[in-house]
């Protein structure tokens, strides 16, 4: 998308104006560190694409829900995107305005309405009839009157991502099936909710344009029906899942972001005309490349086939590989005098053996990359997992009983600690009194 912040220098690698190694000296391993300067160029780049159709960007809140990552992009006028209680006071901790914030996701309980309303958020994006009658309740009760989109699942056959991450198929338990959300919308009439807009997420990450601008194909067709039925649709909210490269730096694998940006605005600039406001909902392409983690190699052992490189972290800090089969470049954060791209991994192959990269966890999936061609590695030798900015630390865990990662924040010269370290009295905290 952008010139990436992570960078090799003098065969060391930089986040931005660092060097890693200072990172892991003072902080400790593992780590995760984001560069603020990404986010931002990111932020800006999805700002651009879309800029024809002036859409509310909110962010993502669950793919990286650290506060000092939200106040970056809050500082720049993002919105948030969020699909708990816990999401929302992140988003208002990080300086969000409320009506700047959209609600999402399938379970909402009345607790979780009750303190969106009181927050006074812009819209609630509501995935069933049921929800549709609590909201109708629970904002009577506070005498309040609820924004709602309509949360449309139009059946997206083949979206073109991992099964775990598809949102937009019938089988799917996203979502209002597309002509029952139609009914729904003529047959409602609740003096508490404003149902003014229709919301579309299909999944992520979406690889092809086309995949877009067939789904809101539907949703015109949709609002031209209500449309002639005397109702009218004043906001759409289209979503996010835009694609990110998990193996190129420069992004050429996938479509840009301007690309799908220029796509998407052709296809709705005729209701942009008529005063249709959007609302979008980046969270990876935002996130995904402005994050590294950080983990030092605790044994090289030789295997029946291969070498077999443990970390001091694994699933509990990074569960992608093993819940999607993902793909994460992971490279070692000192390569002989190279300067350049972290990209140096996809065309080193001149004295590297292929070699499994796992965590200590108790689990045989418990993997970074498998039969992965690596340069000798040694005890000690730290190891950058690179484009793990995007459901990295907000999936972490604290299974085996293993402290979460600290989180830095850089910018140019600077780093700040984010989230401390764990510790191992945070492990037992919230189970004092059986003791």
């Amino acid at each position: 998308m952008t010139t990436s912040q992570f960078h090799y220098l003098n065969g060391v690698l930089h986040a931005e104006a660092i060097p890693v190694t200072d990172l892991i000296a003072e902080y400790g391993s593992p780590l995760y560190v984001y560069s603020a300067t990404q986010l931002l160029q990111n932020y800006r780049a999805i700002r651009a694409a879309f800029a024809p159709i002036d859409p509310l960007i909110c962010y993502s809140v669950k793919s990286c829900g650290n506060v000092g990552v939200l106040k970056v992009l809050a500082n720049e006028g993002a919105g948030m995107d969020i699909v708990s209680a816990g999401e929302l006071q992140r988003a208002l901790a990080a300086g969000v305005s409320p009506d700047r914030i959209v609600f999402a996701g399938v379970g909402k309980s009345r607790e979780e309405m009750k303190q969106a309303l009181a927050a006074g958020i812009f819209m609630f994006n509501v995935e069933s009839t049921q929800e549709l009658d609590r909201l109708q309740a629970v904002a009577a009760a506070a005498g309040k009157k609820a924004r709602v989109a309509l949360r449309v699942n139009i059946d997206v056959s083949d979206p073109g991502t991992h099964a775990k991450t598809a949102t937009g198929g019938r089988h799917t338990k996203f979502g209002i099936p597309l002509q029952q959300a139609q009914e729904l919308y003529l047959s409602t009439d609740r003096s508490a909710l404003e149902i003014t807009g229709l919301h579309i997420h299909l999944g992520s990450p979406i690889p092809s344009p086309q995949t877009y601008t067939a789904a809101l194909d539907k949703v015109i067709e949709v609002i031209a029906q209500l449309r002639e039925s005397g109702h009218d649709i004043t906001m759409v909210n289209i979503g996010g899942g835009y694609p990110v490269s998990y193996r190129d730096p420069n992004g050429t694998d996938v479509p840009s972001i301007g690309e799908i940006g220029a796509r998407i605005c052709e296809k709705l600039h005729a209701l942009y005309d008529q005063g249709v406001k959007f609302a979008i909902e980046p969270g990876r392409v935002i996130s995904a490349n402005a994050g590294l983690l950080l983990g030092s190699v605790e044994y090289v052992k030789q295997g029946w086939d291969r070498k077999i490189v443990i970390l001091d972290t694994g699933m509990n800090s990074l569960i992608r590989p093993t819940l999607y089969g993902a793909h994460h470049p992971i490279w070692p954060v000192r390569y002989e005098d190279y300067s350049g791209s972290w990209g140096v991994y996809s065309t080193a192959t001149a004295g590297t053996e292929e070699m499994d990269v796992v965590g200590p966890i108790c689990e045989t999936g418990d993997f970074f990359a498998l039969q992965r061609h690596l340069p000798p590695l040694a005890q000690g030798d730290v190891m950058a997992v690179f484009c793990a900015g995007a459901y990295g630390m907000s999936q972490a865990s604290q299974y085996n009983s293993r402290p979460r990662p600290a989180e830095i924040l850089v910018e140019g010269a600077r780093a700040s600690v984010v989230r401390r370290r764990e510790s191992y009295k945070d492990l037992l905290e919230h189970e004092v009194d059986s003791l």
